[in-house]
């Protein structure tokens, strides 16, 4: 007979794994940004989640969109957005849009703004409540984008990858007519 096998007798203990492989006391120099370009996610309230602003036509065809993180506010891209549509006549918006320099914007084009003042203005600003019903389009517009589900669940990782999604979920409305 031979002798019994027997494990080593360090066997429970564990390895320890350095946070670095090599001995120097910081990162290597030959780091930089990753791979992969901006994602455009970002963190809110509701986890993170990427907003998109859509411009939106009276039939509730998509006409202009951008993209935004999820944290950033409504106003700065609009701004944007409105000034590179053409021409407008009239614009329903919710309260998120309600700043002075949409408004300014809108006016210069001779555009009615039907946006709700925010309910922190000094000075209320007047609307037409019953145009106003007529923003459900652009909700209608968002719900037949969703029935997309990569615009839905956002499988992409980049921004522009995302957006191209969005693209084709809009040319994709427009071909229903």
């Amino acid at each position: 007979m031979g002798l019994p096998v027997r494990a080593p007798e360090n066997r429970h203990r564990r390895r320890v794994v350095h946070d670095r492989l090599h001995h120097q006391s910081r990162p290597p120099t030959f780091g930089g940004r990753k791979k992969g370009g901006d994602q455009g996610i970002g963190r809110s309230r509701g986890g993170k989640s990427t907003k998109v602003h859509l411009v939106v036509d009276a039939l509730g065809l998509p006409v202009a969109f951008t993209l935004t993180p999820g944290q950033k506010h409504d106003a700065p891209p609009a701004v944007d957005l409105l000034s590179n549509v053409g021409e407008l006549h009239c614009v329903l918006a919710d309260k998120a849009y309600d700043s002075n320099e949409i408004r300014a914007l809108l006016q210069d084009q001779g555009c009615d703004p039907c946006i709700p003042g925010r309910i922190n203005r000094i000075r209320p600003v007047p609307y037409d409540a019953h145009l106003y019903k007529a923003r459900a389009e652009v909700e209608c517009t968002f719900n037949l984008l969703k029935q997309f589900r990569r615009f839905a669940t956002r499988y992409e990782k980049t921004m522009r990858n995302y957006a191209a999604i969005v693209s084709l979920a809009c040319v994709c409305c427009w071909l229903r007519i």
